[in-house]
């Protein structure tokens, strides 16, 4: 398995695992709404069974294992990035500052992080690896992805109420078929992120020539 260690940290030892967190990620490819990332430190003397890749659970399993989660992890952080930032600094920084903020803000501070992916963010307040499907491999980065889709889901409901035409509580966001048919016929919502191509084309075919 194929990982990317920060450089100048060091080893890590075993006595030191119940502050190993794990981060992971959700609503990269989505044309609206946040990107949510998570971090947890999950408690050795309490596991929870049935930790996966979120995208390998059913919708009813995942919010089980969210409450599961948020009750006996030994921390946890839900970091949402917005729109304008998404906009402002592109998805891939986006989901890297929400990282960064999100390992910022668990008490304890973590003596390693293990990152979902390829890349890490720079500046963290511990040493890290990145984990290619480290979602599927790594008990803590499997709950950060339960809680950033889980938590993301929630969030794309509350916008179908705030936004309706839109079906955000069915695709979430995603560029669906639906999504994008009503995307052309409505043009972009203040949640739409305008740096992504798709969004770019139906603000253009509204606009007046």
């Amino acid at each position: 398995m194929p990982t990317f260690e920060l450089p100048g940290w060091g080893s890590h030892n075993c006595s030191s695992r119940q502050r190993i967190a794990g981060v992971d990620e959700a609503g990269r490819g989505p044309l609206a709404g946040p990107v949510a990332v998570a971090a947890v430190i999950l408690d050795p003397h309490r596991p929870i069974h049935g930790l996966d890749d979120s995208k390998r659970l059913t919708s009813r399993r995942r919010e089980q294992l969210f409450a599961c989660i948020i009750e006996q992890a030994l921390a946890w952080h839900i970091e949402h990035v917005g729109v304008a930032e998404i906009d402002r600094l592109n998805i891939l920084y986006a989901t890297l500052t929400g990282m960064r903020r999100a390992l910022n803000a668990l008490r304890p501070v973590p003596v390693l992080a293990l990152i979902d992916g390829n890349q890490l963010p720079p500046n963290l307040p511990c040493r890290a690896q990145a984990i290619v499907g480290g979602d599927r491999s790594e008990a803590a980065i499997s709950a950060a992805s339960i809680l950033a889709k889980v938590s993301r889901d929630h969030y794309m409901r509350e916008l179908d109420h705030r936004y309706p035409g839109y079906d955000f509580s069915r695709h979430k966001g995603y560029p669906t078929r639906a999504h994008i048919v009503a995307l052309q016929r409505l043009g972009p919502c203040p949640e739409h992120r305008r740096s992504f191509a798709p969004v770019r084309a139906a603000q253009k075919t509204l606009d007046p020539i």
